[in-house]
């Protein structure tokens, strides 16, 4: 790095030498050496070093979850409660070290220090809620009676085994604990398989997770590239692979799943539909759809990209959503006036650019930002709206992942419910309406996992989350996020 004057002295001494692989409580490299560099998309300077898992770093991993796992391991032994006060530790060691982990997060994925900041606060905040319900997944007592035998009958939760979690790189931090938390609140052990793009903070999290007393195994880090990740999906030691990220790769892991029938959960990709109606409050309107377009640089599987705009108001929407667009401050994440940083990589910013320049040549409109890059230098790439599209132009039908938001007119209820359906996802979908009972009603006949009602974003740790259709199987968060985390088991004892 040949800037770091305003790192702290934590991340500029994480930084200074390879990154390993975290396996069975133990820094190791790779079993074939090799790694891989880790890039900061604001300046394309290599980070650091990073070891590059393999199949055969996948076997090591998945052993040390087995061997942690086993009846009368040191983690087998933990009772909920002292699980609950561990996930309460780890919650306030990552509250402690905020700025450190929203710096490691910010050079490696480039969003703002403030939105990463943001990050860290609900990751700290997953673990003290899921603290709570380690006390609470209970069983039920079921009547069972047959003349003249008495049986006392009841159900229990038990943990899966060995999980998988393979993350994406648009919230690292954030995506790991929604995979580790759960898992090990419910007696799980981990491999957790960072992206390639982003492995930082995972890793810094595994040696917080060692300091804060997890014994060795239960939580294991494999930083690497798409073959480690099919190595655990294909592994027969791996009892369920929890994924997010793209629905393309959500059904490979399905189906290399499928082969020995492990669990899985998926949440895949979206391209959320947002509602506004001619009697909304606009100016929320424009703000909230600037907001669901834009947040997190556009890279976020919720974010509103397909905006319907009741025709009266059209013109006046679409005016101000351009202008909350060439307000947005695009530049450096360490630069207290950026409100947007650069894509995640070489790849995503060549993709969404070439999302814009495909648009405009099928006959679309650009009414603010452009098909080039926003810089000379890093993946920089500015709030993008477009008009003038059809609904099978490839920028409203695909999940482009970036800042570009697509803004078509319509008349009808009707026909913007159907329009608004027309995907074969559904993750989220937004309506802004001053009359509450259109705003429900509107929002009952949406298609997805999560509707929005005159607000986007509005998120908690206590809310599911997960999609209809080709986004994905499964809850997660919630005392929901916990059921696909546990084995129920129904035990029949007859009484003598």
């Amino acid at each position: 790095m040949s800037e770091n004057s305003h790192l702290l002295p934590a991340v500029t001494s994480f930084l200074s030498s390879p990154k390993q692989l975290l396996i069975d409580g133990e820094w190791a490299d790779a079993a074939d050496g090799r790694t891989f560099a880790t890039v900061n998309p604001a300046t394309e300077e290599t980070l650091v070093q990073v070891a590059r898992a393999s199949a055969d770093d996948a076997d090591r991993a998945v052993a040390a979850a087995r061997k942690a796992f086993e009846d009368r391991s040191p983690w087998s032994r933990m009772t909920p409660r002292e699980r609950s006060h561990l996930l309460w530790r780890i919650g306030d060691l990552i509250d402690e070290r905020t700025e450190e982990f929203a710096q490691l997060e910010s050079l490696d994925n480039g969003k703002s220090l403030t939105s990463a900041r943001g990050d860290v606060g609900v990751a700290a905040e997953l673990f003290r809620y899921f603290a709570g319900w380690a006390t609470k997944m209970e069983g039920t007592t079921i009547p069972m009676s047959v003349p003249g035998r008495d049986f006392h009958a009841y159900t229990r939760r038990e943990p899966i085994g060995v999980v998988a979690g393979i993350v994406p790189w648009n919230f690292p931090l954030t995506m790991a604990a929604f995979k580790v938390i759960p898992a090990i609140t419910a007696g799980n052990t981990v491999v957790l398989k960072p992206a390639e793009q982003t492995p930082l903070t995972a890793l810094r999290l595994g040696e917080l997770l060692l300091e804060a007393g997890v014994p060795a195994g239960v939580v294991n880090v494999l930083p690497g590239f798409g073959d480690a990740g099919a190595a655990l999906v294909d592994h027969p030691g791996v009892d369920k692979v929890a994924f997010t990220g793209s629905t393309e790769v959500g059904k490979k892991i399905a189906a290399g799943a499928s082969k020995n029938l492990k669990k899985v959960s998926l949440e895949l990709g979206g391209k959320a539909p947002n509602i506004v109606f001619a009697d909304a409050d606009l100016d929320a309107a424009i703000a909230g759809a600037a907001l669901a377009g834009y947040f997190n640089e556009g890279q976020c599987c919720v974010n509103g990209s397909r905006l319907y705009v009741q025709r009266a108001v059209f013109d006046q929407v679409v005016e101000g959503v351009a202008a909350a667009a060439k307000a947005i401050r695009v530049g450096d994440a360490f630069d207290p006036a950026t409100t947007m940083g650069p894509l995640v990589s070489a790849e995503q910013h060549e993709k969404v650019m070439g999302y814009v320049r495909g648009a405009v040549a099928d006959g679309a409109t650009l009414v603010a930002g452009s098909g080039d890059p926003a810089a000379d230098r890093g993946y920089f790439f500015a709030p993008t709206l477009v008009t003038d599209v059809t609904e099978q132009m490839a920028v409203q039908t695909d999940e482009i992942f970036g800042p570009v938001i697509t803004a078509v007119p319509f008349d009808t209820e009707d026909e913007v419910v159907a329009a608004a359906n027309n995907t074969v996802y559904g993750l989220a979908a937004g309506v802004w309406s001053r009359d509450l009972g259109t705003a429900h009603r509107v929002g009952g006949r949406l298609r997805a996992g999560t509707v929005w009602l005159n607000t986007w974003h509005a998120d908690d740790v206590t809310l599911p989350r997960g999609g209809y259709k080709q986004s994905g199987w499964g809850r997660e968060l919630g005392s929901f996020g916990l059921e696909d985390y546990t084995e129920l088991k129904t035990v029949v004892a007859e009484l003598r």
